[in-house]
């Protein structure tokens, strides 16, 4: 650790310390749910977003919407699709109706083509349902449309889907499922024909009547399998519920109203099984409310940490010690807190480059009146809440919002944001004129600097829709390399959003490249691989990462929008565990296949 870092966590510890005193000074007041949500005395604000932060001269506000390229076009009606969520319909607000479900982009047939998998909740005591609600996967047969193969595939789970991630944990060559759930998860095993084979028991990864959320395939010790991270939100049964009463009116339990649980890792044994190593990796010596999970190299030191977003509980972060052994440093590292010092109703998070400069910066979205938090990565792990410098205006999340996607929408070489909005209470229009139960997701449009413009009114009739959106997924769906967006809704049919230049279906997009990796010595999916693009003097990096937003999956082909370019100089990848692959004079406006220890790359047919 360099003095300037030790020096700056030590200066940190110390404000954090003091703050203290400030917070326990602070009244609890209550929330449109009850929870005891903390609302804390500011005046140490300005003191501690000075630490380790470009201090801003004065608050910069959000753009004004203005006309924008990136524009999206719903396309549900016509694409086959005819799932429709449900949050158990019990009547009595259970807290896990309150939270619903993610969704996953993948590709489980090896066609191609990416293929969405939506989970689903399932009834709760109280409910009366006559047909029992499954998690569906749909084939994506191209030109926008789909075909249910839930029961074909074997993939139709009944349990309280939360979360579910993507990844070839057995090294096939094809993806497995991994669902969490409210009760007993399951891990789907692809046999590589079109079918899954249910894997949970065999394979030890179950964690029992826990309640599930966010989890992550990553690689935790170098060995070249994919090892499983599951996060948990609450320790709740049903005879613990509570019935919160407002105004007359009942609402749901909050995070704070029952026990924070510890989250689970398991670490693959290379022959189909895992070993639960929660404890004696470090992981279980906390406890959180943990809800969407990040795996990714924090402290750029080449190995994989562990960022759990919690609600209204200070955030984790696992740093890696390189062999697969773990301790929580979330303070020192600047992502436990906002700037304010506040723990947030954390939801989603999402990572990426939002200012070109290198370094994978989060963005994380949270609770109605709360901003998202814009986590600068200053580097050698150390990250600043650069919300006010990125443009986030508080007026504009009066609403609490969920998914998240940082992908470049318009292929102008910049991240622009997708943020799922829509509250959890179907009558929270009695106790709050602010809000209502559906509401419209936003777009947020990236300047090339990371500062970010409301361009919502202007992006097409898909960021029109008024609804309830819980999880979302970003890949490119119909392979015309302009990106796509699809929404679970709560309690409604998703939305399905094509990426239409300009609103003209039939003009090209601007420049743009895709790519698939495919390891070798590491892990098949490559996870944890960083890759550079280097065209004109400029530069545009990503890392591949196994589960992100809301509890769901999308991002493994990474993309990358080129503008006006149309010959990338060089691509580098480094491989995770080693190696570093270049490839010279890349021609823009196709998806490439770039193996470990290969010459060159494959198009993609």
């Amino acid at each position: 650790m360099s003095f300037a870092r030790c020096l700056l966590q030590v200066i940190q510890l110390h404000l954090f310390a003091l703050s203290t005193i400030f917070v326990h000074s602070s009244i609890l007041v209550h929330s449109a749910t009850g929870a005891s949500r903390r609302s804390r005395n500011r005046g140490l604000a300005c003191l501690i977003l000075c630490v380790g932060s470009i201090p801003p001269t004065c608050p910069l506000t959000l753009a004004q919407q203005s006309t924008t390229e990136i524009f999206f076009e719903d396309v549900f009606e016509a694409a086959g699709i005819d799932f429709v969520h449900t949050d158990g319909s019990s009547g009595r607000h259970y807290v896990m109706e309150s939270l619903t479900s993610g969704l996953a982009l993948f590709d489980y047939d090896s066609d191609g083509w990416i293929d969405i998998y939506f989970l689903n909740g399932a009834p709760l005591p109280g409910a009366n349902m006559g047909v029992v609600p499954t998690n569906r996967l749909y084939r994506n047969l191209g030109e926008w449309k789909f075909v249910d193969v839930t029961i074909e595939a074997q993939v139709g789970d009944t349990g309280y889907g939360l979360g579910v991630v993507a990844g070839d944990f057995d090294n096939d060559g094809d993806a497995d499922l991994y669902v969490s759930n409210y009760g007993p998860n399951v891990l789907y095993c692809n046999n590589g024909d079109g079918t899954f084979s249910d894997g949970t028991n065999l394979a030890g990864v179950s964690t029992g009547n826990r309640f599930g959320s966010g989890a992550s395939w990553f690689d935790m010790d170098h060995d070249g399998d994919l090892d499983l991270y599951c996060a948990n939100y609450q320790r709740f049964t049903f005879d613990q519920h509570i019935e919160r009463m407002i105004g007359g009116y009942q609402f749901h339990p909050g995070p704070l109203d029952y026990p924070p649980e510890s989250d689970n890792l398991f670490r693959n044994n290379g022959d189909g099984t895992f070993s639960d190593v929660s404890l004696a990796a470090g992981i279980a010596t906390v406890a959180g409310t943990g809800m969407a999970t990040l795996a990714w190299d924090a402290d750029e030191d080449d190995d994989t940490d562990i960022f759990v977003l919690n609600d209204s509980h200070p955030n984790f972060l696992f740093i890696n010690d390189g062999q697969g052994n773990f301790s929580e440093e979330a303070i020192l590292n600047g992502l436990a807190y906002d700037r304010s010092g506040r723990a947030n109703g954390n939801m989603g998070v999402d990572l990426g480059d939002v200012d070109g400069d290198g370094k994978q910066d989060l963005l994380t979205t949270t609770y109605q009146g709360e901003m998202p938090v814009l986590y600068h990565n200053a580097g050698a792990g150390l990250f600043d809440d650069n919300t006010n410098l990125a443009g986030l205006d508080p007026t504009l999340f009066p609403h609490v919002n969920w998914g998240v996607s940082l992908f470049d929408l318009d292929n102008d070489t910049d991240l622009d944001a997708f943020i799922a909005c829509g509250h959890f209470m179907d009558n929270i229009q009695h106790i709050d004129d602010r809000t209502t139960l559906k509401v419209r997701n936003y777009l947020l449009q990236n300047d090339g600097y990371g500062r970010f413009t409301d361009v919502t009114a202007d992006a097409g009739n898909g960021l029109a829709l008024i609804q309830s959106s819980r999880g979302t997924g970003t890949d490119d769906l119909d392979r015309d390399g302009l990106l796509d967006v699809v929404v679970l809704n709560f309690n409604d049919h998703p939305n399905l959003l094509r990426g239409v230049p300009n609103g003209n279906a039939k003009q090209r997009p601007a420049h743009w490249l895709q790519v698939q990796l495919v390891g070798e010595a590491c892990t098949r999916d490559a996870v944890g691989a960083k890759v550079q693009l280097i065209y004109g003097g400029k530069m545009q990096a990503r890392e591949l990462v196994l589960g992100r937003s809301y509890q769901s999956h999308s991002g493994t082909i990474l993309h990358f929008g080129l503008g006006d370019i149309e010959v990338v100089d060089e691509l580098s990848v480094q491989w995770p565990g080693g190696g570093t692959s270049k490839l010279k004079s890349i021609t823009a406006d196709q998806t490439i296949v770039v193996c470990q220890n290969c010459a060159e790359a494959v198009p993609l047919p």
